[in-house]
């Protein structure tokens, strides 16, 4: 990082999707930039754009027009390949539907991201249940999500998240399906991964979510106000 100003720099992006005839702008022409270790929230309603802005953010979703530069790296001059492997080595996900499999345990749902390291089988092993306990789950990592509560299956997705260390962690709507209590609970864990030095990039509808955060960039209509 040692001569970088910023993490991640946004520069005249845009994604404009075809609905028929007609176009839709979900990003315009946006420009920010997100320090290392910094907390966002990404804030809008529902159909604002910001989850499209974090998705191009995780190199999922190639925008129309600008540059994301992370790390000055320019994730979309990579080819489709090697934003694959930037993904797997820099960003963590956390979906709001969890995304975890069914029939795999705790256990083995975090270590998935580590298929691909070429780890052995007792490091992944080791480096999975040093997750699951600073999530709060070791006594559980033998069940199926099934048999976890929402907030449960929300703290596995954040140690799968984190398993391969990634300096960069995406959220989308991680308490949407929450309540409350387990929302605070959930964010207070992504602050304390915060702490330990991870960006943290969180996109919410919920205003009570921004206390946690240092910075909160709004997004209406496609645009962003920093």
């Amino acid at each position: 990082m040692t001569g970088v100003k910023h993490l991640i720099e946004v520069h005249g992006l845009k994604k404009t999707y075809q609905s028929g005839d007609s176009r839709v702008e979900a990003v315009r022409n946006m420009d920010f930039f997100i320090d290392d270790a910094e907390f966002v929230t990404l804030m809008g309603r529902s159909g604002s754009g910001k989850s499209t802005l974090l998705s191009i953010l995780g190199a999922l979703n190639h925008p129309t027009g600008g540059k994301v530069l992370v790390d000055s790296l320019d994730i979309y001059a990579l080819t489709a390949e090697q934003r694959a492997d930037f993904r797997s080595e820099y960003i963590g996900f956390i979906f709001q539907s969890f995304q975890l499999i069914p029939y795999l345990t705790v256990l083995e749902n975090v270590k998935l991201p580590m298929a691909v390291t070429g780890r052995k089988k007792k490091v992944q092993d080791r480096m999975a249940e040093d997750v699951i306990e600073r999530v709060g789950l070791t006594a559980k990592s033998l069940r199926l999500p099934d048999q976890l509560s929402g907030g449960e299956q929300e703290r596995v997705a954040i140690a799968r998240a984190i398993v391969n260390k990634p300096p960069l962690i995406l959220a989308d709507e991680p308490t949407g399906n929450l309540d409350s209590k387990t929302a605070g609970d959930i964010m207070g864990l992504l602050k304390s991964l915060n702490s330990d030095g991870h960006t943290v990039i969180v996109v919410t509808h919920n205003p009570d979510m921004e206390a946690y955060a240092g910075r909160t960039i709004r997004v209406r209509d496609g645009e962003c106000f920093v």
